[in-house]
C-alpha cells in the first residue's frame, strides 16, 4: 500500500511539475476557497491520485469493502471540489493516474511472481 500510494503522488507530482493549471481562485472570479490554496499546479488532483490508487488495492485485499473504499476515494476527490482548489477535469485525471498507478503495479507484482515461480525448481513432476 504504501508504495502504491508513494508512486501515485509522485506520478501525480511530476504531472504538476509539466503542467503550469491555475487552480480555480487564480483562473476565475468570485472563488472563495475553504483551505489554504496550494502552490502547485492544479492538475491533476494529487488527493484523487492516491485516494484511488489505495482505493484499487485495498478493493483487491478486501473485495466485500471495495464500494466502500471507492466511495470514500470518491468523496475525497469531491471534497477537493467542494473546498475550490480544483476543476472537474483535476479531479477526474488524478483518479485516472491513481487506477493507472497502483493497476500497473499490481500487474507488474503479478509479473514478478511468476518469473520467480518460473525460475524456482519445484518437485519433479509424475508422469
Amino acid at each position: 500500500m504504501p508504495a502504491v500510494v508513494l508512486l501515485a503522488d509522485l506520478a501525480a507530482s511530476g504531472l504538476k511539475s509539466a503542467t503550469d493549471r491555475r487552480r480555480p481562485e487564480d483562473a476565475l472570479d468570485g472563488i472563495d476557497v475553504l483551505v489554504t490554496t496550494p502552490s502547485t499546479s492544479a492538475f491533476p488532483s494529487g488527493h484523487a491520485a492516491t485516494s484511488f490508487a489505495a482505493a484499487v488495492v485495498l478493493a483487491l485485499a478486501l473485495p466485500a469493502l471495495a464500494p466502500a473504499f471507492f466511495v470514500l476515494a470518491g468523496a475525497v476527490s469531491f471534497s477537493r471540489l467542494y473546498v475550490g482548489v480544483h476543476f472537474p477535469l483535476d479531479v477526474i485525471a488524478g483518479a485516472v493516474l491513481g487506477v493507472a498507478v497502483a493497476t500497473a503495479l499490481l500487474l507488474l507484482a503479478r509479473a514478478l511472481r511468476r518469473s520467480r515461480s518460473q525460475r524456482t525448481p519445484g518437485p519433479p513432476r509424475a508422469r
